[in-house]
């Protein structure tokens, strides 16, 4: 259980957390919307494939990922969105969709796009589409440590 895997990693490093409950949703900024959490601090991962290596890209829900700015930023010749069924049997426990941004415990290299770095906290999906996880950012970032980029557009450039 996903959840429960996660709970026990920050139980062990003495961060604190709040689980919040919700109904379902799928979508980021439906979530957001549902837990009253701005678009901005929810953050959402998005499973991408660099050169055939499956990576998490973290950023807002309010935003969209800049394959273009990502392949550059990490020397990739090539991003890609990666298909769900790419990605579908690695994360056990898992909704498909619901992943968290701790590719640590996925054996994935995790790009955190800047501007949540800017955030006190972050919310995310816990490996359900009713639960997210909200913690300090500078506590995620402690145990994740992902590789800070620019790669996120607002979704009103995006299109």
């Amino acid at each position: 259980m996903p959840i429960h895997t996660l709970t026990e990693l920050l139980d062990r490093q003495n961060i604190k957390y709040t689980i919040i409950t919700h109904s379902v949703a799928y979508t980021a900024q439906g979530i957001a919307a549902l837990a009253h959490i701005p678009g901005q601090e929810l953050a959402k991962t998005v499973i991408v494939n660099l050169d055939d290596t499956l990576a998490m890209a973290v950023l807002p829900a309010s935003g969209q990922v800049d394959l273009a700015a990502l392949r550059v930023a990490t020397g990739a010749k090539t991003a890609t969105l990666a298909g769900e069924k790419d990605f579908l049997h690695r994360f056990p426990g898992c909704e498909t969709g619901a992943m968290p941004p701790f590719g640590n415990l996925y054996g994935m290299n995790v790009f955190v796009d800047e501007s949540l770095t800017k955030d006190k906290e972050i919310a995310f999906n816990a490996g359900s589409h009713r639960e997210l996880m909200r913690l300090a950012y500078e506590d995620f970032a402690r145990v994740v440590q992902p590789k800070v980029l620019r790669f996120a557009l607002p979704r009103a450039r995006a299109a």
